[in-house]
């Protein structure tokens, strides 16, 4: 996500300032509740961390993923559809806020790729097997159809059910492959340095868009028109975002993301042209820092998660992790960037 920061210019015409008093002024006699300012600093304050956990702790977590990989294995073996997501949570004591993001980063793939590979694996043994005919595989592991069940080998493998029976070897390859996931992204090779943070919580203005880069910048740029109208600019305090979609598996025209903006001066609670209110912080948060592109925050998120979490000794709170970004992209290279990823914490 590549915010779009512009500042006020230093001629900006003395108007700006009143415009804002003027807002609240007649927003307050209309009897419309009124957002408290953003604080200016001390937002955030160490808190203190729990203690790390055992050795162990790691593949503790991970036997808990793997939980809700067996509950997948177990409805594709009976020809079932996959349990649903708050479903498969439960089973590894996550929280459903968080496990989506936290099973991707631990097993390198979605629960709907699992699903896809391990329906794609059964259905190779059952090839493998020799006594069953396609369309008794493909039903048996859950294809509506044997035609579906050989678009899945073409798509996956490059090759047709006749083809792979013709090759056993190549058959039993590609089963060795399918029945392990693929390597989880670490995010990067360098220690991560996280710090456990309190953070008060503040309100932003928001503002929803769905696309790539180009529509979120959009977003931006409509959240500063909309604060340059009500001369807000000047009390700009920091500007943040929540991508509620993974770039990695939803197409980047579908992708969801929240602009926001936190101010120093009141606003109206409804500020309106698509802009809400939220609030932010509120509680501990993990923070580590990403320099360099905003390309690397899902793969440094994954890391925390991975890597981080399960050592910690910490949980995780059902509450939106968010990014800070502390550059403007169009006068900091890109290199140098600087974006803070707070994961929230119980």
């Amino acid at each position: 996500m590549s915010p779009v920061k512009e500042p006020p210019a230093a001629d900006a015409p003395a108007a700006s300032a009143p415009a804002a008093v003027s807002t609240v002024a007649e927003a307050a006699a209309a009897g419309a509740p009124i957002v408290e300012p953003a604080p200016d600093s001390g937002r955030t304050a160490a808190a203190p961390a729990r203690g790390a956990l055992k050795p162990g702790t790691r593949d503790a977590h991970h036997r808990r993923i793997q939980r809700a990989v067996a509950l997948i294995e177990q409805a594709i073996g009976h020809g079932d559809e996959p349990p649903e997501l708050s479903r498969l949570a439960e089973a590894a004591s996550f929280s459903p806020f968080h496990f989506h993001r936290v099973y991707r980063a631990m097993t390198g793939e979605t629960t709907g790729q699992t699903v896809a590979r391990l329906r794609l694996l059964q259905g190779l043994r059952l090839l493998a097997n020799g006594e069953r005919s396609v369309t008794d595989a493909a039903l048996a592991v859950g294809y509506q159809t044997p035609q579906a069940f050989t678009r899945a080998l073409r798509q996956g493998i490059g090759g047709t059910p006749s083809e792979l029976r013709a090759e056993p070897e190549r058959l039993w390859r590609e089963i060795d492959r399918l029945a392990q996931p693929p390597a989880p992204e670490d995010g990067t090779a360098a220690p991560l340095r996280v710090e456990v943070v309190s953070v008060e919580p503040f309100q932003v203005a928001a503002l929803r868009v769905t696309g790539a880069y180009p529509e979120q910048n959009q977003g931006y740029g409509r959240l500063f028109g909309w604060a340059a109208h009500n001369g807000l600019l000047d009390s700009l305090r920091g500007l943040y975002g929540v991508a509620l979609d993974d770039r990695r598996d939803v197409p980047p025209q579908a992708c969801a993301f929240d602009c926001m903006l936190a101010l120093g001066a009141a606003f109206a609670d409804d500020p309106g042209e698509g802009i809400r209110l939220q609030t932010l912080g509120g509680g501990r948060y993990a923070r580590v820092r990403l320099v360099g592109a905003f390309d690397g925050l899902e793969a440094l998120t994954d890391a925390l998660l991975a890597r981080w979490l399960p050592e910690s000794g910490e949980t995780l709170r059902a509450a939106p992790l968010f990014h800070e970004y502390l550059d403007d992209p169009d006068e900091t290279p890109e290199a140098v960037l600087r974006t803070d990823i707070y994961l929230p914490l119980a």
